[in-house]
């Protein structure tokens, strides 16, 4: 390939060197966690890998040891030192920003600090997760290919490209563009998923018109609405199929919808769903419909109660044996109302509370369900609040659509510009 050259971590340009990561960086390991270090009256903040993630810091719950005078001198952060996991998720990096004063480091992490001005920490940062996540430079070659740490030794001798100081420069800003991006796109999503759950909170206890309240066996609610038991407002509810799901789909299976295949949040990730085998009349008893609420009632206890509304599929499908399947009554109870309300209920710890614990699984099955006590609105007025719920979640649905393209691209850049496929020297870009 014209312009490049051909390195013990593949093609990279002529113009880039290949260095030495300890050519780079001074490499200082932290302190040991012991109970002998916790003791003294010097007690500091430091970070454990717990709090390193790529390309990120999580500063909410810091330990605190004793240093000594010459443990602080050695194991004081300082703005743009590299730090990397030597253990877990092997080179996992991030860098420090000086969040907080006076922070320290334990010893199951390496701190590198550049040794020249014409390294650009931030750039490393990014060739270490493309080199260890995308890239896998260092894996099958020499003693690296399957290391359980990542000791000082080998984080020495490892190579990396060393691009002309502004291209170091203009890699990192491009990349860390991208990743400001993808962060505030997740904030946006964590917001209007709050907005949506204070909804849910204000909708299932007050309504839509700002009726008076009255005091119900479930708390309050508009004194137009009913509370009643689930079983008075539906028209069956049924199990699915017993029987595991094979590994290896069947030649002429069909598909089956599992407790794995609904999110927690209400969705059914239809394109995971695996195949089954059963007799023709099951599968005819089994058949789901467009509308069809499914309710998982064993799972882990967090999970009890999470709820989808199936919508028509190409293939036919059934259900597996820890859904229920509810069968709405389309003039007491409008589906999607149903669903919505399952998910709150679920999120507010209802089903934690009224389920029956096993070792690792709780239960809530049909019995139980058929009897729950549950806010029934005119159905107009399910109507309106189903379409409050759906407008916030196609708006969530974007933002992820969103989200999962920037980080597309993301990942697209980082190859490109670690390779030098994708040139950035000569671009000037106005930095704010």
């Amino acid at each position: 390939m014209t312009g490049f050259k051909e390195t013990e971590i593949g093609l990279i340009p002529v113009d880039w060197e290949l260095k030495r990561i300890d050519s780079l960086f001074t490499i200082q390991q932290g302190k040991q966690v012991s109970k002998r270090n916790r003791i003294g009256n010097n007690q500091k903040r430091f970070l454990r890998t717990a709090n390193v993630f790529w390309g990120k810091l999580d500063l909410t719950i810091l330990d605190q040891m004793h240093f000594s005078e010459s443990d602080e001198k050695r194991l004081k952060l300082h703005q743009n030192d590299l730090l990397v996991c030597e253990g877990g998720d092997i080179g996992r990096t991030a860098i420090w920003k000086q969040e907080i004063e006076n922070c320290y480091y334990q010893n199951d992490l390496h701190r590198l600090r550049k040794i020249n001005s014409d390294t650009y920490p931030s750039y490393y940062l990014f060739w270490l997760k493309y080199a260890f996540k995308i890239g896998k430079v260092y894996f099958g070659r020499a003693n690296i290919t399957t290391i359980p740490n990542l000791s000082k030794s080998r984080l020495s001798e490892l190579l990396a490209p060393q691009p002309p100081f502004p291209e170091q420069r203009n890699i990192a800003y491009v990349l860390s563009t991208i990743q400001k991006a993808i962060e505030k796109q997740q904030q946006i999503i964590e917001t209007t998923t709050e907005l949506k759950k204070a909804l849910m909170q204000k909708l299932f206890t007050e309504g839509l018109y700002g009726e008076k309240q009255k005091q119900t066996e479930i708390g309050l609610v508009p004194e137009s609405w009913e509370v009643i038991e689930l079983q008075n407002a539906v028209s069956y509810i049924d199990y699915g199929l017993s029987k595991a799901i094979p590994k290896i789909p069947p030649k002429d299976g069909i598909k089956i919808v599992s407790t794995a295949d609904m999110t927690k949040d209400g969705k059914i990730t239809y394109l995971k769903i695996r195949k089954t085998e059963a007799p023709e009349k099951t599968i005819n008893r089994l058949k789901l419909n467009d509308g069809d609420v499914l309710f998982n009632w064993r799972n882990s206890a967090y999970l009890i109660g999470k709820t989808s509304v199936f919508t028509e599929q190409d293939d036919l499908h059934i259900f597996a044996s820890f859904i229920l399947r509810i069968k709405c009554d389309e003039i007491q109870i409008h589906n999607w109302f149903l669903s919505y309300l399952m998910n709150y209920f679920r999120e507010i710890g209802v089903f934690i509370k009224l389920s029956r614990r096993a070792v690792n699984q709780a239960n809530y099955n049909k019995n139980e369900i058929s009897v729950l006590k549950i806010p029934l609105p005119k159905y107009d007025e399910q109507v309106e609040i189903t379409t409050v719920f759906k407008i916030l979640d196609k708006k969530i649905d974007n933002y992820i659509d969103i989200k999962t393209k920037l980080e597309e691209l993301f990942k697209s850049m980082l190859h490109q510009l670690m390779t030098g496929q994708t040139r950035v020297n000569e671009i000037e870009f106005e930095r704010r």
